[in-house]
Order: structure tokens, then sequence, then C-alpha cells
């Protein structure tokens, strides 16, 4: 449902003055003294960026990938490794599609994997998107999925199977490696209309490390930013 709305703007804003409207709009979840789990892509950026303008009042921050520390540790935020930290207030991320139950699709910027584990060891998760990232079914982005390369194929035949098609996410002519070492395949053609068992079905196919359906793990929280400015939708 929607919580609350901002004000509406004197004038139509662009997608990446939404980016930083919604960014700058997380703040408000950030726990003082904490430290905060950061995800990973350009509305995310925004959020750092924000941060930074309060870093002496948090600990630090644990990161979902290597350009996310980078980021942060340019701006000086501290960065602790995942199994350093039992627990976080917060996760703070956002998503290439939301559904009106918080569940989501991610893995546009190559971290799913590891943005799905910080998420797993936050109490909260704040999502930060524009308005053209809610959808009423999951489905239309192209759906990343982790995968070991030696499984390649397979995992391709077994999509093929549900009426997907998987295709490798090539970077500057050779298959994109993520931060594990792995390969990303990119699925079209799905109808996601049970989020939960589609997660729990793809996540025990061997040779898959991470399917970009986050559905275990919803949002609790979703910070849209939209024309009359930032919408709280909360689950």
């Amino acid at each position: 449902m929607t919580h609350s709305t901002s004000p509406n703007p004197a004038a139509t804003l662009t997608q990446d003055q939404l980016k930083t409207l919604v960014g700058q709009a997380a703040l408000q979840y950030v726990v003082p003294g904490a430290i905060v789990g950061v995800g990973t892509g350009s509305t995310v950026n925004k959020f750092i960026d924000a941060l930074a303008t309060m870093k002496d009042q948090i600990k630090g921050a644990v990161s979902s990938s290597v350009a996310s520390t980078e980021r942060l540790q340019a701006l000086g935020i501290a960065v602790f490794d995942t199994n350093d930290v039992p627990r976080l207030a917060v996760y703070i991320d956002g998503a290439d599609e939301i559904d009106g139950h918080g569940c989501m699709v991610k893995g546009g910027g190559a971290a799913l994997t590891r943005e799905k584990i910080v998420a797993a060891q936050s109490d909260r998760f704040v999502c930060i998107a524009d308005e053209s990232k809610l959808v009423k079914a999951l489905g239309s982005f192209p759906l990343p999925v982790e995968v070991i390369p030696m499984a390649v194929q397979r995992i391709i035949a077994q999509f093929a199977a549900k009426g997907g098609n998987a295709k490798i996410r090539f970077k500057d002519g050779k298959p994109l490696v993520t931060d594990n070492g792995q390969y990303l395949l990119d699925v079209t053609g799905l109808q996601i209309s049970d989020p939960l068992a589609f997660e729990a079905e793809v996540s025990q196919w061997p040779g898959v490390v991470t399917v970009g359906v986050f559905a275990f793990q919803p949002a609790q929280v979703c910070l849209l930013g939209t024309a009359s400015g930032v919408k709280t939708l909360t689950f």
C-alpha cells in the first residue's frame, strides 16, 4: 500500500533526478551508529553519494559488489566483510522490477548473488526505484541467473522447457564474468505468476548459483520515484 507521498515537484523530473530523490529519501532508514547494507546499481550510487553526507554518523557499510565497495571507500565510508557482521538493521538496494507484494527481479548490474547474501542478513530490505520498475507481475525484465559455466547449456534447455529464452550475458565480446567468477544468463519470455515457487524451483537446478527473483527475501519498503515525488510503499 502507499504509505506517504512527498510534495509535488515544480518541474518534471528526469529519471536521473528521480534516482537522486529516492537515494536521499533512503537516508531516513539508516540507523545511526550501525553498519548499513548497501546494494549495487545506478540508483544505489545516488544513495551512496547521499550516505557520504552522514558518514560520521554510521559505523560503515557491508557492500554487495566490488563497484559499490570502491565507491563507498572513495567517499571515506568503511566497508566490512559480511562474515564479520552477524546482522544488519537495514539493506538498501534497487530493483529491476518490483511487484505489489515486494517481490523483485534483481541482477541487471550482475551482483544478484552478493545482493541476496547481504539481504539475507538484514532485518529490513528497503528498495529504491523509479516508478517504471513497479509491475503487476514479474517477468518483463530479462531475468538474470548466475550459473556455473559448465552447466550453461543444460540450464538454457531447462528454461526452454518452461517457455523461456536464456542467453549468456556478454561484455566486450566475451561472456561477462561476475565478481564470483561465474556466468550470467538473461532469460526472457517468462511469466512469473508465483515468484516464491519459481525461486524455490530454479534455485534447486544443479549449476544455478542464484536466480534473480527475490521472493524469499522481499522488500518491506519501496521508495518509488514518481512524477509527483517519492512515494513510500509498504508491504
